[in-house]
């Protein structure tokens, strides 16, 4: 996760058409970089699955949708979705969050 003016961002690796929608854990990349592994049921067409993932996150940290965004890979299987808030208390929230998550340990694992 990463601390941003005004929110917080958290790095994604996305499963569209896969079916069921789901959090799977935390896991690394090549590089050692931290992401968090998703599935979601929908397509990746006209945002589908882009939608499906911003609600999925939405709902697991208990936060409205209209808080978090896709700010990069929005057409590819990786992407960066930033929530906008008291970027502090977010960071708290979503790292105690990950914390729980199979895989990784979440602070600093969903950079």
């Amino acid at each position: 996760m990463t601390v941003r003016a005004g929110g917080v961002a958290v790095r994604l690796r996305v499963t569209p058409r896969g079916g069921a929608d789901r959090i799977e854990g935390l896991a690394r990349d090549a590089d050692g970089k931290g992401f968090l592994r998703l599935r979601v049921s929908a397509v990746a067409e006209k945002g589908r699955a882009n939608e499906a993932v911003l609600k999925l996150l939405a709902k697991a940290w208990r936060l409205p949708r209209t808080a978090l965004s896709v700010t990069a890979g929005e057409t590819g299987r990786n992407k960066v979705v930033t929530v906008a808030g008291d970027a502090a208390a977010l960071e708290a929230r979503i790292s105690a969050w990950l914390d729980g998550l199979p895989g990784e340990t979440g602070k600093g694992g969903a950079a």
